[in-house]
């Protein structure tokens, strides 16, 4: 038998009734997710189990409410199975429920962590004037090329932020440098390029304001080293000393995801089995399309944990 990676979905997964079944089930997952609300100070479990869609999709929401479903997830199968992985890696935000899992931070303080980088987010590029767009069945290097061309004529910022898969490519910048990228990936021939719904540019230089806020908050956590090595976002290679996951979490604001990368590190190591905790099939959709000779199992609930029989 191989290797297991726990992975840990991102933006984009999230939907309305999110950990309800979990706190259905009692255990430790209900007794976390019970203490949320507490710590953040308001009702994030109110947004997650009855909406509106508009409220969690704020990205301020949508990120403690996504780490939130993920880290009670891993709670359970730790109460029902005690299974641990060898490596963890997670999507964007989905990094600090990575780290969490793997000692780096108690799961409430990676509740907490991301509630501030929703806020430092949203708060980096005023509304209306970031966007993001997804690059589909274009070649990484055009994706580029475009991006470089739609920043020397408009002077703006438009750079790849996500390397999802070979066929999903995100862009991410001012909405006239993206909408520029646009036009010219039309140009050369592009079939699909789909303008994302989002509330902020995530991971492109105008979110340093955010970077500099989350280095300052980092700077006050206690981080422990990893008992689970991390295949971090940002270099697509693992890490565990503390230092560096703190470094690194700083960097991947502005840095792009690089997640085919990051998969492909983990077959590298021996990883033959990828385990998604959370919300949805996100990444289990991917994983079809980096590699399909490795398995991928989805977690989401109780009624799931059946499947982990690895």
């Amino acid at each position: 038998m191989g290797k297991t990676a726990f992975l840990f979905p991102g933006q984009g997964a999230q939907s309305v009734g999110m950990g309800r079944d979990l706190v259905d089930c009692g255990g430790a997952s209900a007794k976390f997710i019970a203490s949320v609300d507490e710590v953040l100070g308001f009702s994030l479990t109110d947004i997650m189990f009855n909406g509106p869609a508009e409220t969690l999709t704020l990205t301020e929401n949508t990120q403690p409410a996504l780490v939130t479903t993920a880290l009670a997830v891993f709670l359970l199968v730790q109460e029902k199975t005690g299974f641990k992985p060898d490596y963890v890696a997670g999507h964007s935000l989905g990094e600090y429920a990575a780290i969490s899992a793997a000692g780096g931070f108690d799961p409430l303080e990676a509740v907490r962590l991301v509630r501030l980088r929703g806020e430092a987010m949203r708060s980096a590029v005023p509304p209306g004037e970031g966007s993001m767009a997804a690059m589909l069945n274009m070649d990484a290097q055009l994706v580029t090329e475009v991006c470089q061309e739609a920043e020397r004529i408009t002077s703006g910022v438009c750079v790849p932020a996500n390397y999802n898969t070979s066929a999903q490519i995100v862009i991410s910048g001012h909405k006239y440098a993206v909408d520029q990228a646009l036009a010219l990936a039309k140009d050369r021939g592009a079939k699909r390029c789909i303008p994302l719904a989002v509330s902020a540019p995530f991971h492109c230089p105008l979110m340093a304001p955010a970077a500099a806020k989350m280095a300052e908050v980092l700077a006050k956590t206690q981080i422990s080293d990893l008992s689970i090595p991390l295949v971090a976002n940002v270099t697509a290679r693992e890490c565990s000393g503390a230092a560096q996951v703190e470094k690194q979490l700083v960097e991947q604001i502005t840095g792009a995801v690089r997640w085919e990368e990051s998969i492909q590190r983990l077959v590298e190591l021996g990883v033959d089995t990828f385990v998604e905790l959370g919300t949805g099939k996100v990444l289990s959709g991917m994983m079809k399309r980096i590699d399909k000779s490795v398995k991928a199992i989805t977690i989401n609930g109780p009624q799931d944990l059946d499947k982990l029989t690895v």
